[in-house]
């Protein structure tokens, strides 16, 4: 698994482009205290749906690898020189 050098950013980045496409195709949005382990296994669930990353095979289904997978989906929408991607 790659390591990025600015992971929780780019987490939190994820997160709140994940929540607001959410809020977009009509769910709820979630309450400021929800943790964020439950806020990134919405978004990756959400995500997986649409279509807009592909699925973990159900062993690997876990915390740090959805996490891993919302990094990359974010690191892909960012400029390629942007400074979170060096």
């Amino acid at each position: 698994m790659k390591k990025f050098r600015h992971e929780a950013q780019l987490i939190k980045k994820a997160l709140e482009v994940g929540l607001a496409y959410a809020k977009k195709r009509g769910y709820e949005t979630l309450p400021q205290s929800t943790a964020q382990p439950v806020k990134i296994e919405v978004v990756y669930r959400l995500l997986v749906q649409d279509k807009q990353i592909t699925a973990l095979p159900l062993d690997k289904e876990d915390g740090p690898n959805m996490k891993h997978k919302l990094i990359i989906w974010i690191s892909k929408m960012l400029p390629a020189d942007h400074e979170w991607l060096s």
